[in-house]
């Protein structure tokens, strides 16, 4: 096979309604923001050093390492300068079809289920090693015209699906660098968004130092509560607003008590306001 790598592309949004695959390679790459999106990720660590953090644990990437992702968590990865290149591939799956995929039983969406009490992110890097090959024939199907690519493509995704789910239910994922303390904040925050949440409140709900809280917090989540907060809420209003929530009410549920801010949080975060969030059907 022939590498073909792809140059970096910051945008957040799938252009296909399918999949979409990379295989990138950099020397240097700004650290970006955390963030989420409304589509699976699974990212094959290559090379490089990098860190990434994910709903609040710390995972420090391996050659060989996998990570999966679902829409609904924010993360970010950190990369750090050196003399080896920053590679990787990443795969991005829309919701609808990976649902078309599978269901009940056999539905592939299993090892992205961060609501499984055994669920972590990472898959260990002796499993990348197997389906590193499912990997670069989806990426060669991909890039090359050649006859039935994409049936061939389709493939290759239901075996690296398949086998992914397979590896995550025996238990070969691995926890990252998981904080009791961030742990914590982060599950306060996901059950309370709702309500008023200040720092002085939530430092004395776990019963430490607000000062402690923040810089325990930062260096695990990458970053701020405040940040954390503020992006968190504005995640579950945009999925209310996709399910037909108006953006006053979407807001309220969310713990914005102002909407002119949440108007100018969400504007900023999706490049849209909330009803045109609604009206484009939450594409961003």
């Amino acid at each position: 096979m022939k590498t073909v790598f792809q140059p970096f592309d910051p945008r957040q949004e799938m252009r296909r309604p399918d999949f979409e695959i990379f295989h990138n390679k950099d020397m240097h790459l700004d650290s970006v923001g955390l963030h989420h999106h409304d589509f699976y990720e699974v990212y094959f660590f290559l090379g490089g050093k990098a860190e990434y953090r994910v709903e609040g644990r710390l995972y420090r990437l391996r050659p060989g390492d996998v990570l999966l992702l679902s829409p609904m968590e924010l993360h970010q990865v950190t990369v750090q300068a050196g003399r080896v290149p920053y590679e990787r591939i990443v795969l991005w799956i829309s919701r609808s079809y990976l649902a078309s995929l599978g269901s009940g039983e056999d539905s592939l969406s299993r090892c992205f289920d961060n609501a499984l009490s055994e669920h972590t992110n990472l898959l260990k890097r002796s499993d990348g090693v197997q389906v590193q090959p499912l990997f670069e024939q989806l990426l060669e199907e991909r890039s090359q015209n050649l006859y039935a690519g994409e049936a061939c493509a389709r493939g290759y995704l239901l075996q690296l699906l398949v086998q992914l789910n397979r590896l995550a239910l025996n238990g070969r994922q691995q926890a990252g660098e998981n904080s009791p303390l961030v742990s914590r904040a982060v599950a306060h925050i996901n059950s309370h968004y709702a309500e008023e949440i200040t720092l002085d409140d939530l430092a004395a709900q776990l019963h430490v130092s607000k000062y402690y809280l923040c810089h325990e917090f930062s260096r695990v989540a990458g970053t701020s509560v405040y940040r954390f907060i503020t992006l968190k809420r504005l995640q579950i209003a945009r999925e209310l607003l996709l399910q037909g929530a108006a953006p006053s009410e979407a807001a309220a549920q969310c713990g914005f008590k102002d909407y002119p801010n949440f108007y100018r949080a969400f504007k900023t975060r999706y490049r849209l306001s909330p009803s045109d969030c609604v009206l484009r059907g939450g594409e961003f």
